[in-house]
């Protein structure tokens, strides 16, 4: 990261970086422009860094093209060696950033495992990069209810607002590592239901998945369903999910001229995976939630987390790599 340039505007636009002017506008809107308590811990800093860098992709480099798209890790990198109040620990930036990585892994998560009124298929959303599907969720606000963040995080992925089918005693709940996740069961949506993202950049594709195509977390599938399918946070709840099901009645009985494969709802027209647009075809961004965490009160460190990877996050990261 000390490669990148950082001195005057020029070099950086020739090399489609951020001019400085850009830097220091996004400095001040996102990093000065706050109460005094968000610039004292390292990690309500690097959030405030990342909505820049969620408003820096979303908006300025689609405003101008000739801007280079830049990695949460570059775009660091670019604020600390530009904004007078993070220089000082510019040196310091490496272990600051994988502090913050290893501590947005402790935020709690919450989300829907959407059904169709026959229980035959849930809603899946592929995320912006790489090719994994999960069910739309996302990191909790500090001080959220679970299931108020639950109904903001899938409106945003889904543009679905399920709060009129929410039971707050239904629900799946596991523990990754240290991060708790905890998916409402949400049933009787129609299918013929109309999904679109809320937010830029995030997710690219949205569709209906049979769940017999889908296989429960064992010791030989961890993230790959029999379609071949990336399913990483997916597998470890479909045994819940399959239990569930059995011991409830569907609304509506199966169809017998149901499409056999997984239909897609909705996807993006570009992503970084190469998607095009298409709507209903069978299968072969915002800035995101405040996920400062009540046990890390602002003014701490969090240089003593010890976090402590499973066979999940394992499989996570070898799903984002490939």
């Amino acid at each position: 990261m000390s490669g990148l340039p950082r001195s005057s505007s020029a070099p950086l636009r020739n090399s489609g970086l951020p001019p400085q002017e850009l830097l220091d506008d996004l400095c001040s809107r996102f990093v000065l422009n706050v109460p005094k308590e968000d610039q004292q811990s390292f990690e309500r800093i690097l959030f405030l860094v990342e909505y820049a860098h969620w408003f820096y992709e979303d908006n300025s480099v689609e405003r101008n093209p000739s801007l280079k798209s830049l990695s949460l890790k570059e775009f660091t990198s670019l604020m600390f060696n530009s904004c007078d109040v993070l220089k000082p620990y510019v040196a310091h930036i490496d272990d600051i950033f994988k502090d913050f990585t290893s501590y947005k892994v402790r935020v709690p998560v919450t989300g829907a495992i959407i059904l169709d009124e026959t229980y035959e298929r849930c809603l899946l959303v592929k995320g912006w990069k790489g090719t994994s599907w999960s069910f739309p969720r996302g990191k909790k606000n500090k001080d959220e209810e679970d299931h108020k963040c639950a109904v903001r995080e899938v409106l945003e992925e889904t543009g679905f607002d399920f709060s009129k089918f929410l039971n707050k005693d239904e629900y799946i709940e596991m523990i990754f590592g240290q991060q708790r996740v905890r998916l409402y069961i949400v049933t009787g949506v129609k299918d013929d239901t109309a999904f679109a993202p809320l937010t830029k950049k995030e997710i690219s594709e949205i569709a209906w998945h049979r769940l017999d195509d889908l296989q429960p977390a064992n010791n030989d599938v961890i993230s790959r369903g029999i379609t071949g399918l990336k399913l990483y946070m997916v597998s470890p709840f479909l045994a819940s999910l399959k239990s569930w099901i059995s011991a409830h009645q569907p609304p509506v009985a199966p169809k017998l001229n149901a499409p056999m494969k997984g239909i897609s709802v909705w996807k993006a027209k570009t992503s970084s995976t190469g998607s095009s647009a298409t709507i209903a075809e069978s299968l072969a961004v915002k800035p995101k939630a405040n996920t400062q965490s009540s046990a890390m009160g602002p003014g701490r460190s969090f240089r003593n987390f010890r976090f402590d990877t499973g066979l999940i996050f394992q499989a996570m990261e070898t799903a984002f790599s490939s």
